[in-house]
This record gives C-alpha cells, sequence and structure tokens, in this order.
C-alpha cells in the first residue's frame, strides 16, 4: 500500500518475496526469450551445418561456413595445407575462430548473459544469483582472450569478400548471380561486424594520447567509432547473413532452387 513516505509501495512490494522482483510492469522478459530463441536456432542450424559436410559447394559459390578450405577432403581446395588425414569435416577446422570471436564479444556477452544466465534478466529486474564476481573466475576469465580472437578473425571478412569476387566467374564465362551478391553482402556485413568491435577500436585509438600528433589513426579511430555505436545491430544482421548465405548455397547446390543470373 502506498503511504506518504512510500507513495509507489516500494517497501510493500519487497517485502512480498520473489515474485516482487522487478516493478516494470511492461513485457521486460520478451527479448529475452527472443534472445534465446534465436542462439539456439543458430547454434542448432551451425552445428548440424559443421558436421554435414556436403552441399556447400555449388561452382562458383561456397557456403561461408566452409571457406576458407583447409583441408584436401573440401569439395573446394582452396588452401589445402591439411593432407588426407583429416577424415571429419573441414568446418571443424575454421569455425572456432570466428565462433571464438563471437562467444567473447562485448554485445553478445551482454546478450547471453541476460537471456541464459539472468546476470541480470532485464535493467531493473533483480537477477537471482547472490553473488556476483564478475569475469574474475574461471570459467568466465577466458572471456579476456577476446582481443587474440579478433585477430584472428580479422582474416575471414577479407576471405569471404574475395570468395564474392571469384562468384562473378562461373563455369560457362563472367557474370553475376544473385548468390554473387549474397556472398558480397555477406562479407561486407562480417567486415562490418568484425571492425566495429570494441577490440578494433581500442586498436585504432586506445594507445594514442593526443590524437592531433596522430592524425590518420584519428580517422580510423573516428571511424571505428561510428560503426562502434551501431555494433549490436549489426551483430544480429551478420549473424542472420551467415546463415542465410549457407542455406541459400545449400539449395541452389540440392536443386531446390536455381541461381537467377542478373548478366
Amino acid at each position: 500500500m502506498a503511504t506518504v513516505d512510500d507513495p509507489e509501495g516500494l517497501a510493500e512490494s519487497r517485502s512480498q518475496g520473489p515474485r516482487f522482483q522487478t516493478l516494470r510492469r511492461d513485457a521486460w522478459w520478451r527479448p529475452m526469450l527472443v534472445t534465446i530463441a534465436v542462439l539456439l536456432g543458430f547454434i542448432v542450424y551451425g552445428t548440424w551445418v559443421a558436421f554435414t559436410n556436403e552441399n556447400y559447394f555449388v561452382d562458383p559459390y561456397v557456403s561461408p561456413f566452409y571457406s576458407p578450405c583447409l583441408a584436401s577432403n573440401c569439395e573446394h581446395a582452396t588452401l589445402p595445407v591439411i593432407g588426407d588425414w583429416w577424415t571429419l569435416s573441414p568446418a571443424l577446422l575454421i569455425l572456432p575462430f570466428p565462433l571464438g570471436f563471437r562467444l567473447t564479444c562485448y554485445y553478445y556477452r551482454k546478450a547471453y548473459y541476460r537471456s541464459f544466465w539472468l546476470s541480470p534478466p532485464a535493467c531493473s529486474v533483480v537477477e537471482p544469483h547472490r553473488s556476483y564476481t564478475g569475469e574474475t573466475r574461471f570459467p568466465l576469465i577466458l572471456q579476456n582472450v577476446h582481443r587474440y580472437f579478433f585477430y584472428l578473425a580479422l582474416p575471414f571478412p577479407i576471405i569471404l569478400f574475395i570468395d564474392g569476387i571469384r562468384a562473378f566467374f562461373f563455369p560457362d564465362g563472367f557474370g553475376m548471380g544473385l548468390g554473387t551478391l549474397i556472398l558480397l553482402t555477406n562479407a561486407v556485413l562480417l567486415g562490418a561486424y568484425t571492425i566495429s568491435c570494441h577490440s578494433c577500436r581500442h586498436l585504432c585509438g586506445g594507445h594514442v594520447d593526443v590524437f592531433s600528433r596522430s592524425p590518420l589513426r584519428y580517422r580510423f579511430w573516428q571511424f571505428v567509432s561510428r560503426l562502434n555505436i551501431r555494433h549490436g545491430e549489426i551483430a544480429w544482421v551478420s549473424l542472420f547473413g551467415v546463415a542465410l548465405t549457407d542455406v541459400y548455397v545449400r539449395l541452389v547446390a540440392t536443386g531446390v532452387i536455381s541461381d537467377p543470373r542478373l548478366f
């Protein structure tokens, strides 16, 4: 009951127990459920793609889950540095690097800390945990390797952009199909996600004390900072982009759809 000293009745609501963990009346739980559904869906689909080891290449298109190909058992051996002894899916050789980059990403930490661990589930909502240690103990202390995964993931958008350029060269000659545009768009989205990362922003200007003495780095820092503001949105769009690109290549490779040639 509200009183003069407690106009909103906060004391009474807190005394009611865990049923009143927040005074918010909006659907604060909705983003949490959406995040769980999307991330679980991507994990399930990505795991299936990584182990299925087929229908990921149709000349000149290649799924981003399988590029670059480092094993000789690839359908398209672009860089076969791994010999015949590797009999598993070649995607397993490269996926740990972009996966580690996303898993330790500052934005994704916020997303899955809130949704899967309820830490906290939303702003102004009490979390169920009695203690808080942050990222100072195992296993969360391993999040500090994010900056190193940034360097390992940096070449992938470049490689995928090269795949997009190669997608202009069909077996019957030069041209452009819908798949060409999809591969190029995916590479651009992944590039934007990578360079909008906080680690990239720190790399560009984090060690500069006086920007006037480093005008080039300052311009890079400004550009990355503008992207960094939208890092969360870019993270989701690029995640969908990777999955949809793989879906398109698979549908074309299995003959479910035909790739329309624009010229």
